[in-house]
Formats: structure tokens, sequence, C-alpha cells
């Protein structure tokens, strides 16, 4: 069995992409950030990874996890 990959929301030509990781090609660009982050938000649930939220500049400013949590959070 692979690993799933995680998804990452990246800007795109003025746009939003939504791209799995090691991927080059998005698998879909969407006009707004919103809704490129529910397609994306959508593709992790259903693998059981994360998703990596990127701003305008690139940068990651935001992280999900939605497989198991190997690490449990204290109280």
């Amino acid at each position: 069995m692979t690993k799933a990959k995680a998804q990452h929301v990246v800007p795109r030509s003025g746009r939003w992409g939504v791209l799995t990781s090691g991927s080059s090609r998005a698998s879909s660009v969407h006009e707004t950030q919103a809704e490129a982050i529910e397609t994306a938000r959508q593709i992790a649930k259903s693998h059981k990874t994360e998703l990596y939220i990127h701003g305008k500049d690139g940068r990651i400013r935001e992280r999900n996890t939605y497989g198991s949590d190997p690490l449990p959070t204290k109280g």
C-alpha cells in the first residue's frame, strides 16, 4: 500500500490550485482560495492525509491533518 500524499492549496496565475505533494500540475484550479480549500479538504479527508494552505506569497500559512494523528494532544 502506498502512502497517501498531502494536498496543497497554492497560488496559480491569479487563481488558486490544488496540488498533490510531488506533483507539478494542479489537479484543479479555482477562482477563489476558499473554493480551492474546500476541494483540497475533501480530498485530504477522503485520503486521510494532510492539507497545506499557502498564502499569496507561497509560504505555508495553515496545516491540517485528516488522518490518524500519531501524537496525542494534552488537555
